[in-house]
């Protein structure tokens, strides 16, 4: 019997194409828009700090958060200091005194109006810039020479309002209770409109002090994260 015909296999079907190439398409367009990673929720990283394809940080806007408090809260000190002043009478030793009371008269109250008006412009200035670069897409701090230069700053207006409010602090103190062994009286009885003025600029300046020192521990948090 002779061996029948052995029909031969059907050659292989050729696999499919790869997606490779379409793939790697895909990753050089990423790659030029400026994307390493998908961008969710408002604009904003989960890192501090950082930026990266024009997105914005948290850290970004704590920065220009603290940098609007700290001016508002230095504005509100000098603008009490320097409405500080008053007329009114006494008495010292059964006279009848007029007092004339002004926040120039004192060389501590004229140190707290220097020193918050410093602090107002040095955050407005900051402001200002960080707002231009958040228009730009562009990192608040853009270098870590910058950054120590705002750390620095930050630091000498934290040193000078907790310095300028503790000067202004003990001039108010003698104002309400006088000087014992003496026959010197409280002046703040007769001139009350002058030294809440006076309290509530010094307690505005603290809060400054307060503010700059978190804007300088947020500089120190960029740092470490560059």
């Amino acid at each position: 019997m002779k061996n029948a015909h052995k029909t031969p296999p059907p050659p292989p079907s050729p696999p499919p194409p790869s997606t490779q190439p379409m793939q790697l398409t895909e990753a050089k367009v990423v790659a030029m828009n400026g994307y390493s990673e998908p961008r969710v929720g408002f604009g904003f990283n989960v890192g501090v700090g950082s930026k990266t394809g024009g997105i914005w940080t948290r850290g970004d806007v704590v920065l220009l958060t603290l940098r609007l408090l700290c001016m508002v809260a230095s504005v509100t000190a000098m603008s009490f200091m320097i409405t500080a002043r008053q007329v009114s009478t006494a008495s010292f030793y059964g006279f009848q005194l007029q007092l004339h009371s002004k926040w120039s008269f004192s060389y501590s109250f004229e140190y707290v109006v220097g020193v918050t008006a410093a602090a107002a412009a040095f955050s407005l200035l900051q402001l200002l810039v960080g707002v231009s670069r958040l228009w730009r897409k562009s990192p608040v701090i853009p270098s870590r020479n910058q950054a120590w230069l705002i750390f620095a700053g930050d630091q000498i207006l934290a040193y000078a309002m907790m310095s300028a409010g503790s000067a202004a602090s003990g001039v108010t103190n003698l104002n309400r209770t006088g000087i014992r062994h003496t026959a010197l009286p409280n002046f703040c009885k007769s001139l009350d409109s002058f030294c809440d003025h006076v309290a509530v600029s010094i307690a505005f300046t603290f809060f400054t002090c307060v503010l700059c020192a978190a804007s300088a521990v947020q500089d120190v948090i960029w740092l470490s994260n560059h």
